[in-house]
């Protein structure tokens, strides 16, 4: 069953009415952040409570919002008028100019200069966001790190596969290779002369006779 609809009036109870107005304040707030953020809106919001405490938020500065605003009620349906129109984008230029400024100042300012006109407490400020950008980059830094260790990990298992296989089809090979060598072949002296295996192949050959009969024998072999 679904929620009854709410009579919008005032609040009598006091805590009733300060719960009330603390989360609905909250949930402004937060709704007047998304309105900038997703439609690139200049906001500015101002809340008093009933006891005078003031609530704000503005998505550039609460003076320039403030200030547009007063530019803008005075002016917007006037601009027609050619040195009305003039007069208010030299305003808006001014503004921008402003803004600029005051970003040059601010990265400045992160780079460690122009700081010697600050306080005790914007210094503190400027240390706090320094530390916070810095444990950002270091995080994305160590990710990085990250992947690439495992990358190459996931390179070096695919290379020992790969030479695995390679071994494997090279015995294959050898293997077959030894399984198709001729029969020995006889010398002239009734003896056989074993074909070399792969051992045999690596290691080098003597054929040096010490008698003249091996002499002999040996040209005849070398006959045949």
């Amino acid at each position: 069953m679904g929620r009854g609809k709410i009579v919008i009036r005032r609040i009598d109870n006091s805590t009733s009415r300060q719960v009330t107005f603390s989360k609905r304040r909250k949930g402004l707030l937060k709704k007047a952040k998304e309105l900038s953020i997703l439609c690139d809106a200049e906001v500015g919001l101002i809340i008093f409570s009933s006891t005078g405490r003031l609530y704000e938020f503005s998505s550039t500065s609460m003076k320039s919002v403030i200030e547009r605003y007063n530019r803008s009620k005075g002016e917007g349906f006037q601009l027609l008028n050619p040195t009305t129109e003039m007069k208010f984008w030299q305003t808006e230029a001014a503004m921008f100019r402003q803004q600029l400024e005051n970003l040059q100042d601010k990265h400045r300012q992160l780079m460690g200069e122009a700081i010697n006109g600050m306080g005790i407490h914007e210094l503190q400020a400027l240390e706090n966001q320094l530390e916070m950008s810095l444990k950002g980059v270091r995080m994305k830094k160590h990710e990085l790190l990250t992947d690439q260790i495992r990358e190459l990990r996931e390179k070096g298992s695919r290379k020992h596969q790969e030479n695995l296989e390679l071994c494997r089809k090279a015995n294959q090979v050898i293997t077959r290779d030894e399984s198709t060598e001729p029969p020995a072949r006889a010398r002239v002296d009734g003896t056989t002369r074993e074909a070399p295996g792969a051992d045999t192949l690596l290691a080098p050959l003597t054929l040096r006779p010490s008698s003249a009969e091996e002499v002999r024998s040996y040209h005849t072999y070398i006959s045949l």
